[in-house]
């Protein structure tokens, strides 16, 4: 059966612009597009779709804000088209000490599982969109459901202003650089990335 309830259809998209990623950049006063990423939510029934831009912001690959769940709450990635990089990261008592981190590469057709208690991100390093499906709910009678929904946590990751590591551009390919910000990673998984500084 076709919905014809229309209700929430102002709610599904919301846009991460330049000016709200410039908290989580490497060089936060480094130019950028006026959106690095467009979101449509499903709500708690439909999957929910996400676009990158394809591009660089001060050498970094355009990414997603990153959040942690509220919550036990579990999620999954599907990968519809593009090419990019999905971080992990599962924090200590102390903010500034990760427990375990990780990057895995992902493709069209892919999908990764992300446990409760992971914080995560996603990364556009191709030269096309890259796009995703995923089922994490999204309450519409949240203030801001699209934009900031109620089950995600973003203020960790704004208060140090990204994960663990930047994904940057180096000879045509990712690499990474170590955010300061965090003073130990007990355990990672970097994927064959290069760390560069």
């Amino acid at each position: 059966m076709i919905p014809t309830d229309f209700t929430f259809v102002g709610k599904h998209y919301a846009a991460r612009t330049h000016e709200k990623m410039r908290e989580v950049l490497m060089n936060p006063d480094a130019p950028g597009p006026e959106v690095h990423y467009y979101m449509i939510r499903g709500g708690e029934t439909q999957r929910n779709i996400t676009v990158w831009e394809p591009g660089l912001v001060g050498g970094e690959y355009i990414k997603t804000y990153g959040h942690y769940h509220v919550g036990e709450l579990d999620e999954t990635y599907w990968i519809i088209f593009g090419e990019g990089l999905i971080l992990k990261q599962k924090m200590t008592n102390d903010p500034t000490v990760v427990e375990e981190f990780s990057i895995t590469r992902v493709t069209q057709g892919d999908s990764v599982f992300l446990a409760p208690g992971y914080g995560h991100l996603a990364i556009n390093i191709g030269s096309t969109f890259f796009v995703t499906a995923d089922d994490s709910p999204v309450r519409f009678d949240d203030p801001d459901p699209a934009g900031l929904p109620g089950h995600a946590d973003y203020e960790p990751v704004r208060k140090m202003r990204g994960f663990a590591y930047y994904v940057i551009e180096q000879n045509g390919g990712p690499a990474l650089v170590r955010n300061t910000n965090y003073a130990a990673i007990r355990k990672e998984d970097l994927a064959g990335l290069l760390v560069v500084k």
